[in-house]
């Protein structure tokens, strides 16, 4: 078997993007789980790369954060 998906370099890139732009939008993991609708536990384990975010999630997560996901998507490299 070869490396699982979340723990490509790329994959863990996003994930520290992810924690970046959560905190620098100044939300905490609670906050931007009330926004999104989701258990505060599925913003960690995202950012900790021990769940895989789908595309409509990484949509919701980047304009919850007031970030347009086209410029998150660069910054990964994808």
């Amino acid at each position: 078997m070869g490396t699982r998906p979340q723990h490509k370099p790329k994959y863990k890139k996003l994930c520290k993007i992810l924690l970046k732009l959560r905190a620098d939008s100044g939300l905490t993991q609670r906050a931007l789980a009330e926004k999104l609708k989701v258990p505060h536990s599925v913003i960690f384990k995202i950012e900790h790369g021990e769940r895989r975010i789908d595309p409509v999630e990484f949509a919701q997560w980047c304009r919850g954060c007031g970030v347009d996901p086209a410029e998150i998507i660069n910054q990964v490299g994808l």
